[in-house]
C-alpha cells in the first residue's frame, strides 16, 4: 500500500503563488509517474502537470508556463510550484502516484483557492 499526503494550499490573491507537496512512503515499486490533478466544484477532475522517473513533464495547456512541477526520486516527493494565480486555478489539488493500473494511488486533496 502506498499513502500519498499533500501540503501546502491555502487562499491566494490573484496573481500570487503557492508551492504544493507531495510525500509517499509504503509500498512503491518500481518506476512511476507522479502527477497533480485537481476538480473544481461541478468540474470533472483533470490533469495539471505530471512527471516521469526521467523528469519528463507534461502540463495542462492552462498552467503551461506558470505551474512547474519537479520530484525529488531518493525522498519520493512531487512539488507543484504555482506562479500567476488565476480565480479559475481554484481547485482540490489532488497528488497521483502512478506505476501501473493496478497500482494507482491518490492523495486525499489540498484546496487551494485564488480570490480575485
Amino acid at each position: 500500500q502506498v499513502q500519498l499526503v499533500e501540503s501546502g494550499g491555502g487562499l491566494v490573491q490573484t496573481g500570487g503563488s503557492l508551492r504544493l507537496s507531495c510525500a509517499a512512503s509504503g509500498s512503491i515499486f518500481g518506476l512511476n509517474i507522479m502527477g497533480w490533478y485537481r476538480q473544481a466544484p461541478g468540474e470533472q477532475r483533470e490533469l495539471v502537470a505530471r512527471i516521469a522517473p526521467t523528469g519528463n513533464t507534461v502540463y495542462a495547456s492552462s498552467v503551461q508556463g506558470r505551474f512547474s512541477i519537479s520530484r525529488n526520486n531518493a525522498k519520493n516527493t512531487c512539488y507543484l510550484q504555482m506562479n500567476s494565480l488565476k480565480p479559475e486555478d481554484t481547485a482540490v489539488y489532488y497528488c497521483n502516484l502512478y506505476i501501473t493500473r493496478e497500482y494507482d494511488y491518490w492523495g486525499q486533496g489540498t484546496q487551494v483557492t485564488v480570490s480575485s
